[in-house]
């Protein structure tokens, strides 16, 4: 079993996962954890727009559920700048880069908390503890019957009707009650798991460096043990005689009732020590998703470290890529004092590479990592405004959420900080006209103070209109008699040549349609 577990871990390293992403789960400890410390809580609607749980499929290479929870929670919340803090990161990332010996024990170790009732133990310091129900004198009074009657029924045969009276009884107490408890069940046989993996772990001096205070929060856990003799025996069930041992240890719980009786108890306790288990669960996920960034980078022909500037620097990459996209075609673009207004057609990659600008950010900020040779880029916060759709259950046109996500925007750019503007066709939903008037205006005020704008339209008139305060580059395509083809290569300046009338051509639509199309556009211009 032993072997076969190491030769799973071994063969999975640097690979993406198959699993089961269970987002309901995997999200559960983000959602209710406080924030009250971080640079920047990523949005529902950012993370919509950069394809976040897409990412973390790609990203996550954790070996526990408690190191899932974790890492999405870390991919989702920018920290204030902690140049230490990174710097131990990596110490470890490094040490489990060199010694592969020593990752793999450390995945042993984090193997433990890979069932998925681990999602669970983050309910014991971020939910209310379920309350003793007010007949909970029954469950005591069906108890002792059941020790009592077990007891003498050595000296009275007929005590044993009693028994199993009473057991039948508990029966359906035991598992009707279960459905109730049926997390905190789950999830303490867990808990141990959680706090012997720390214990372990722990022992580390350069894991020690993560929390070296942790020693007094595993003390506190540890002196639970007694309390929860019952859930350590489930705990420590492995192997082939699990389902036997399981079988009987069930039939004891329902004779005597002893699920109800000793979890209400340890929940009391658990009750104050909410800060402890989440010292332990943050250590062991921290450790888990420092692993997993070590998989993640064995895996990357290119990748870097985000580097810090100063805030009146805007950004400089070197091939930069998505690292979604099969074989993406790299890019570099470099910024001093301004943003950025990419134009060119639909499909060749101005999306795609404003994209990947707001991934390598968030993952640069978050885990340390970006995709590209170089990366420099002041201590951010990220908005974006790409995927719009209409709330029809709300009775909102798309122009009216594009109105509100962009006010968002408009708000946050006066704050100090540095922000990241990322912005797809701004306000397609309305008139040409209009539409580029209040587009010049809005990119305008969005520009100022230490604010970086990535913007992509199709109206080449906000080019000239944005000149002093965007730099402008485009994508573009080669259109001949038979084919269209995308080099997705950013270049310096707005575009100059129209294909879109020319790929209907080559699409094969009517010749009256191309030629009324061409009559209409010169036309246009002219006027």
């Amino acid at each position: 079993m032993k072997n076969k577990n190491i030769n799973e871990l071994n063969s999975s390293f640097g690979k993406i996962k198959d699993d089961y992403f269970n987002f309901n789960q995997i999200e559960k400890y983000f959602k209710k954890k406080g924030h009250a410390n971080a640079h920047q809580i990523v949005s529902d609607k950012t993370c919509a727009d950069l394809d976040v749980q897409e990412l973390f499929m790609f990203l996550d290479r954790t070996t526990s559920k408690v190191g899932q929870q974790f890492l999405y929670n870390k991919l989702r919340t920018i920290p204030f700048r902690e140049d230490e803090a990174i710097k131990v990161k990596e110490e470890i990332i490094y040490l489990l880069t060199q010694r592969p010996d020593f990752r793999l024990d450390v995945q042993i170790q984090l193997s433990k908390l890979k069932n998925d009732k681990s999602f669970y133990i983050s309910s014991l310091f971020q939910e209310d503890h379920i309350e003793p129900p007010k007949w909970f004198i029954l469950i005591k009074l069906l108890s002792f019957t059941s020790i009592v009657s077990f007891i003498l029924m050595f000296f009275n045969a007929h005590l044993f009707f009693v028994f199993l009276a009473t057991f039948v009884f508990n029966l359906g107490v035991h598992y009707w009650n279960k459905n109730n408890l049926y997390p905190y069940l789950a999830c303490l046989p867990q808990l141990l798991k959680l706090q012997q993996v720390a214990k372990v772990l722990f022992n580390n001096s350069n894991f020690k460096k993560l929390n070296p205070n942790l020693e007094k929060p595993l003390s506190t856990i540890s002196k639970l043990k007694s309390k929860m003799f019952l859930f350590r025996l489930e705990a420590g069930v492995q192997g082939d005689f699990e389902t036997i041992f399981w079988a009987f240890l069930e039939l004891f719980k329902i004779a005597f009732l002893m699920e109800p009786l000793l979890l209400f108890g340890v929940l009391e306790v658990l009750d104050k020590k909410r800060h402890e288990v989440e010292s332990i669960f943050d250590f062991v996920g921290e450790v888990d998703s420092l692993v997993s960034i070590t998989s993640l980078r064995s895996a990357l022909n290119v990748y870097c470290h985000p580097k810090i500037v100063d805030e009146n620097v805007k950004m400089k990459t070197e091939s930069i890529y998505h690292p979604l996209i099969k074989e993406c075609v790299s890019n570099s673009i470099y910024l001093n004092d301004k943003s950025v207004l990419l134009t060119g057609s639909n499909m060749s990659g101005k999306t795609s590479f404003i994209r990947a600008i707001g991934i390598n950010v968030l993952t640069g900020l978050t885990l340390n990592t970006c995709f590209a040779e170089q990366f420099s880029m002041p201590w951010l916060k990220l908005y974006s405004a790409i995927r719009i759709s209409d709330d029809l259950l709300n009775d909102k046109s798309y122009y009216f959420e594009e109105v509100i996500s962009i006010k968002e925007m408009i708000d946050n750019s006066r704050t100090p900080e540095a922000n990241l503007f990322l912005l797809d066709e701004i306000f397609k939903g309305t008139n040409t006209i209009e539409r580029i008037a209040a587009g010049k205006a809005v990119l305008s005020y969005l520009s100022q103070n230490n604010n970086t704008v990535f913007v992509s339209t199709h109206d080449i008139e906000l080019a000239d209109l944005l000149l002093d305060e965007y730099d402008l580059y485009h994508f573009s395509e080669k259109v001949d008699e038979q084919t269209v083809a995308f080099d997705y290569k950013i270049k310096t300046g707005k575009l100059k040549n129209r294909n879109a009338i020319k790929i209907l051509e080559v699409n094969n639509y009517p010749e009256s349609i191309i030629s009324e199309a061409i009559a209409i556009a010169r036309v246009l211009d002219k006027g």
